[in-house]
């Protein structure tokens, strides 16, 4: 729903168009893009890390040889 009260002839009145140049479209977006692909990144290495120890924890010393 818009949250302007524009209503009647205002919407169609003489009124000059405003053009934003030093704002890149979709940058906002390609940082929270960029964030959420580090978090993965880190849940996932966590994951593998916890793992590691996981098994090392079941198998104990016999792992090596």
């Amino acid at each position: 729903m818009s949250q302007h009260n524009i209503s009647g002839s205002e919407v169609f009145g003489p009124k000059p168009f405003v053009i934003l140049r030093s704002v890149r479209a979709g940058g906002l977006r390609r940082q929270r893009k960029a964030r959420t692909l580090l978090a993965f990144l880190a849940g996932a290495a966590v994951t593998v890390v916890a793992g590691a120890a996981a098994v090392a924890a079941a198998f104990g010393p016999g792992l090596l040889p």
